[in-house]
């Protein structure tokens, strides 16, 4: 099967400017393709992981990645799916992202002569003159057509700073710029994005009168909306240190039944022959399928060793009730002789906010060495948490405490 109809029963792509051309491209191994991601934190999330695996399908196709960091972009920050603005960051802290996103990237994509190749859009973006750039770039832009644009209409009425409308031009300049002086000829990115790419083929095409294509894959876990990437203590993080790979495991084992199927299409690389058997499985039988997807997926990010383990543990935590070496543990540091159970679940992860850890408790969602716990005032003492406690958030989520 050639690569792009891979991509399709994969359900990857959304849309596409000329996908004759594009499937002729990919197919024959001729797409030096980009695709950006501006160091928005300290790690990639597995929002990025989707992109990063169809930069790996690609490659494996014989295609040549850009991976495009954004070094300048994110000086300005991206407005699409936001209804604020996103917190400035100083030049030191984006250029520090920046340097995390590489040395995590690099477990995926092979980079080296004729292989892919790393840039950050800060090495030409920050040197821009800005009447040249008004002048060669922004005469090229119809301020009606950006304002019909989904990434700006959505934010028109909480208020779209000057900004951020920048930001779909800084991004067409990006494709351009690759076009001229690394020949490349497509650019992917979550539908979301479409606007902003259709804005960089509209601008090769009137610069320089050749044509470059726009394709963007299909968002993962659309039916879960805002769900993506997050858990009880924020986003799914690639970096162990940020989520471990015990929950990192646990996120996956514990997808929707209806998105199980779906994930693994898009996100393993697993025959689709073997994926197709699946199709029909129900009942425990999707519980299988989610293992296979947490231990597949965990195995891509940090490795066979490090995904068995984690895999071990779940199945030693949830069938046998007695290992819980592997658990998410939390240290606790207070000097008082007791706390609230309700600091305690914020301070660890499982609540966002005290609001939600009474709410959990009050709903019967919180047991402590499993002993549901009703009362929002309930407290465990010192003496208590210097042989640890475990602590289940509804039936699936657990967590060691405890205090030296």
């Amino acid at each position: 099967m050639e690569i792009f109809e891979e991509l399709q029963k994969r359900q990857l792509i959304a849309q596409t400017t000329n996908e004759e051309e594009i499937k002729k491209l990919i197919n024959t191994g001729g797409a030096r393709f980009y695709i950006g991601f501006d160091p928005t934190a300290d790690s990639l999330h597995v929002g990025h992981f989707m992109a990063l695996c169809l930069m790996k399908r690609l490659q494996m196709a014989g295609n040549k990645p850009i991976v495009l960091i954004g070094g300048g972009t994110g000086h300005i920050g991206d407005p699409s799916g936001r209804s604020d603005m996103r917190s400035m960051m100083t030049k030191e802290t984006i250029d520090h992202n920046c340097n995390c996103f590489k040395k995590q990237m690099e477990r995926f994509i092979e980079f080296g002569e004729d292989k892919a190749i790393m840039l950050n859009n800060a090495d030409w973006l920050l040197k821009l003159n800005y009447v040249e750039l008004l002048r060669e770039v922004g005469s090229c832009f119809s301020v009606n057509n950006m304002l019909r644009a989904e990434c700006y209409k959505q934010r028109m009425e909480k208020g779209l700073s000057f900004l951020e409308f920048n930001y779909m031009i800084m991004q067409a300049y990006d494709f351009y710029y690759l076009n001229n002086h690394y020949n490349c000829n497509l650019q992917f990115g979550g539908d979301d994005q479409w606007s902003n790419m259709l804005a960089g083929s509209d601008l090769i095409r009137k610069k320089t009168g050749k044509d470059a294509h726009s394709m963007t894959i299909t968002l993962l876990l659309n039916s879960q909306g805002k769900k993506m990437g997050k858990t009880a203590s924020g986003a799914v993080w690639l970096d162990k240190n940020k989520t471990s790979v015990y929950d990192f495991y646990q996120y996956w084992r514990n997808v929707e039944d209806a998105d199980v199927l779906k994930c693994i299409r898009m996100l393993t690389f697993l025959p689709l022959e073997e994926i197709e058997e699946m199709e029909n499985w129900e009942g425990s039988e999707l519980n299988k399928a989610k293992e296979i997807l947490a231990f597949e997926l965990t195995k891509l990010v940090h490795g066979e060793t490090e995904a068995q383990i984690a895999q071990n543990s779940a199945k030693a935590l949830f069938e046998k009730g007695s290992d819980d070496s592997n658990m998410p543990t939390t240290e606790l540091k207070f000097n008082e002789d007791s706390i609230h159970l309700v600091d305690i679940l914020t301070n660890c992860g499982l609540c966002q906010s005290k609001s939600e850890a009474k709410r959990l408790i009050q709903q019967g969602g919180i047991s402590v060495d499993d002993e549901k716990i009703s009362s929002i005032d309930y407290k465990l003492t010192r003496n208590s948490l210097k042989n640890g406690i475990k602590i289940k958030k509804g039936k699936k989520i657990f967590h060691k405490v405890f205090v030296k």
